[in-house]
């Protein structure tokens, strides 16, 4: 087992299943003890005994990251246990309703950018203070839906929260790098996880679809979507010694999907 991130604490958003699930793994079997924020779920307790059997210490809070206290409670409750934060990964997102734009109601248009837009700035804000003395990464999930693709029909409101990401990103780097904390932006193409869990499709966006046909598929490197896992790899380059010299960056993980 590698210990190139022994004993640093790590936060990880929407930790419960998919990118977080696997990034929370990853992280731990390279030395990270990880704060867990989600909502309350079978399968986040899951992910919390997974990080125990690995030896490391784990902690779950329950947190809706588009509510300010929540949010800072949870991150209090870190310092409380563990006394800092070295790498936090904003990772919690939906893709809310998928509607046109004359159906999409404002509360769901909202809720979207709440959770995805305000609850990466939620995050970063309230670590922010316990990062400062020593450093860190700070690294957000974004997509490539609102930074190099605008085909996803129907998703005005993801795009418009995952390329907001990628500003707020930006804009954070330059601002943290004096006190040596980094920030990046990882924008993954398909992945197998359980995000349309939380979708809306409605039926109105057919009006709006235009086909589009690519050959063999979308994805042209693997011919079917990429796994959390190897988002995970990305995410631990990026935490690690190994990325230091890299802040305000978005990295691309979709197997060429965008290169169609």
């Amino acid at each position: 087992m590698n210990e190139i991130l022994k004993d640093k604490v790590a936060v990880i958003t929407g930790a419960g299943s998919g990118i977080g699930r696997a990034s929370a793994l990853q992280l731990a079997r390279n030395g990270c003890n990880i704060c867990l924020f989600d909502l309350k779920d079978k399968r986040t307790k899951e992910v919390e005994k997974a990080i125990h059997d690995l030896g490391r210490k784990s902690l779950f809070v329950d947190v809706d990251v588009s509510d300010p206290q929540r949010v800072e409670q949870a991150v209090q409750t870190v310092i409380e246990q563990f006394g800092k934060i070295d790498i936090v990964f904003a990772n919690a997102g939906i893709n809310g309703t998928v509607a046109p734009i004359e159906d999409l109601t404002p509360e769901s248009w909202d809720e979207t950018l709440s959770t995805n837009l305000k609850g990466t700035f939620l995050t970063v804000k309230y670590a922010i203070p316990h990062m400062k003395k020593a450093g860190g990464s700070i690294i957000i999930t974004s997509s490539i839906n609102g930074s190099r693709k605008f085909s996803s029909f129907g998703m005005s409101a993801y795009s418009a929260s995952k390329a907001g990401q990628v500003a707020f990103a930006k804009m954070a780097a330059l601002e943290l790098a004096r006190y040596k904390i980094r920030v990046n932006v990882i924008c993954p193409g398909a992945i197998a996880t359980n995000i349309g869990e939380n979708t809306d499709r409605t039926q109105q966006v057919d009006k709006i679809s235009i086909p589009v046909l690519y050959p063999e598929g979308s994805q042209p490197l693997e011919h079917g979507p990429g796994q959390p896992e190897q988002v995970a790899d990305l995410v631990m380059f990026l935490a690690s010694p190994q990325s230091s010299h890299i802040s305000g960056t978005e990295i691309y993980i979709d197997g060429a999907e965008t290169l169609l």
